[in-house]
C-alpha cells in the first residue's frame, strides 16, 4: 500500500496587502453589516449597530448573504462599493 501526503500550500507567497486608511470619523459614514444569517449574528449586531448610530452618528445598512457558507451575494458587494466600512461577521 502507497501513502500519498499533498502539502496544502501554495508555492507562491501571498500578494502584498494593506489595510484601507483609518476613518477620521464614522459621522454621517456609510457602515454595512453584512451577516451569514446565523442566528447568533442577530443580537450581536443589533448591538453593533445602536453603538454605531447612537455614539457615533453613523448611517447602517444590514444585508444578510443568501447562504451562510458561501460568498456574498454579486448585489451585496456591488451595493457595499458605495460605503465607507464595511463590518462581516459570522454567528453560530
Amino acid at each position: 500500500m502507497t501513502l500519498e501526503i499533498l502539502d496544502p500550500t501554495h508555492e507562491a507567497g501571498a500578494p502584498a496587502f494593506r489595510p484601507a486608511p483609518r476613518l477620521p470619523s464614522l459621522a454621517g459614514k456609510t457602515v454595512g453589516i453584512i451577516s451569514n444569517g446565523k442566528k447568533g449574528t442577530r443580537p450581536f449586531f443589533d448591538a453593533m449597530e445602536r453603538e454605531l448610530v447612537e455614539k457615533h452618528g453613523a448611517i447602517v445598512v444590514r444585508r444578510t448573504k443568501s447562504n451562510y457558507s458561501a460568498p456574498a451575494d454579486a448585489p451585496i458587494m456591488e451595493e457595499a462599493k458605495s460605503w465607507d466600512a464595511l463590518i462581516a461577521g459570522i454567528g453560530d
